[in-house]
């Protein structure tokens, strides 16, 4: 059960959708470089799926297909909120850690 919301980009993705609201796939591709195309659509669709992201296609030209965060998935707020605490109080830890760990080698 932990991967899903702690699956391989699946934390970003929400982090994003919920951070930033709705989005087209390429909004969400500048926003997360790392992501292959492939993956990105993967884990859109398994969100979609477990009901933590909607996804509403419009029928112009060309044709727009949006993302964004379900309510569901607004209530991981706090836990994105506490994830944010963590890294600014713990980072300068962590980045001294790797340092160390690097120094060894």
């Amino acid at each position: 059960m932990a991967d899903l919301v702690f699956g391989r980009w699946t934390t970003a993705v929400l982090w994003t959708l919920n951070h930033h609201g709705r989005m087209r796939f390429t909004q969400l591709q500048v926003l997360l470089p790392a992501v292959t195309p492939k993956v990105l659509t993967q884990r859109l669709r398994q969100l979609e799926a477990d009901g933590l992201v909607t996804r509403t296609y419009y029928a112009e030209m060309p044709p727009r297909v949006e993302y964004e965060a379900t309510e569901l998935a607004r209530t991981l707020g706090p836990v994105f909120s506490a994830m944010v605490e963590w890294t600014d109080q713990y980072m300068d830890q962590v980045l001294a850690a790797r340092a160390a760990y690097e120094g060894e080698r």
